[in-house]
């Protein structure tokens, strides 16, 4: 096999890399924006509504209430409250330290996870397209140095395609760069929204400790 028809061959496999590529940010995407949207109130009243629920069962040392209000709440806080629930018998300090460590390993920590994968993605397409390009050059000038009579217009267009993994390499991390911003701060607003939660859900346990 000659060598620009070996270069042209791993050129063209490139595109299945960069589909590939493009398909797994696309799933990334979508499994972070879902759980994102599973973590979170949907509105700082249904936040606000829960968080005073809980405080007047907690009031109300009726820590089985407490636990129903929570069960089966897959977002973030009750998850939370749930945990503290389970360590009650521990001091204030314990369970504050307890739900922080919890706050920032498993629920900050697995979307940051999520979004690093995102990032990678957004990394690989140029590099990916890049490689792609370097590849249809080299086959194109291989074949000029076979030294087979090769018209212009059929050079030109061999380096045209190459220049197409360039391009969809860009078309993949521009866009998921927006998005990627965009749900870095969805997080940011999640771990602040979090840590204000949860100084008022700690409220009651503060008070059984004094």
């Amino acid at each position: 096999m000659k060598t620009y028809e070996l270069a042209a061959r791993l050129g063209d496999s490139t595109y299945i890399f960069l589909a590939i590529n493009g398909f797994f940010g696309v799933y990334c995407v979508i499994m972070a924006w879902r759980r994102i949207r599973q973590l979170r109130f949907r509105s700082d009243e249904a936040e606000t509504t829960f968080i005073t629920e809980f405080q007047d069962l907690m009031k109300a040392g009726d820590l089985e209430g407490a636990v129903k209000l929570c069960d089966y709440d897959y977002r973030a806080l009750p998850r939370l409250c749930l945990l503290m629930l389970a360590n009650h018998d521990q001091t204030y300090r314990q369970i504050r330290q307890l739900a922080a460590d919890s706050l920032q390993r498993h629920i900050i920590g697995d979307l940051e996870h999520r979004l690093s994968w995102i990032a990678t993605v957004i990394k690989s397409g140029p590099l990916l397209g890049l490689f792609g390009t370097v590849l249809g050059m080299m086959a194109a000038f291989s074949r000029i140095g076979e030294g087979d009579k090769i018209q212009p217009s059929q050079i030109a267009e061999e380096i045209s395609i190459a220049l197409i993994c360039t391009a969809l390499g860009l078309v993949t991390a521009i866009p998921l760069g927006y998005i990627l911003s965009s749900l870095t701060i969805k997080v940011r607003s999640l771990q602040e929204s979090l840590g204000g939660g949860l100084v008022r859900v700690l409220e009651p346990f503060r008070a059984g400790d004094a």
